[in-house]
């Protein structure tokens, strides 16, 4: 076939619910050109890559809190007397966590 304007072939291997799922996305286009359809899409498609970065800071913090809280805890149950700094230390963990969630907020609006 020299007169082929795309001379060059590629193929892909897909299972039923794949390909069950490019067909219903076809019809959804109204085309039944897998090869336009598979073009566009490998050319004009886009790919989302999502920063995890805020959400991982906020997980560390999470985490450092709930050592806290398990400390504060333990130290209750064994004296049972809790300490202000605990308690100062607890709320500036908190403080931290809800900054970062509203950084987070302020970047997804």
């Amino acid at each position: 076939m020299p007169d082929r304007t795309r001379p060059i072939r590629k193929e892909i291997c897909l299972n039923e619910q794949e390909l069950s799922l490019i067909r219903h996305k076809m019809n959804q286009l109204v085309t039944r050109n897998f090869g336009a359809y598979a073009r566009k899409m490998l050319i004009d498609g886009y790919i989302i890559k999502v920063d995890y970065t805020e959400q991982k800071k906020l997980a560390a913090a999470v985490s450092r809190i709930a050592t806290n809280i398990n400390h504060v805890c333990r130290r209750i149950n064994s004296t049972g007397h809790f300490y202000e700094d605990d308690v100062a230390e607890l709320k500036a963990r908190q403080a931290e966590i809800w900054e970062l969630l509203k950084v987070r907020q302020r970047d997804e609006l």
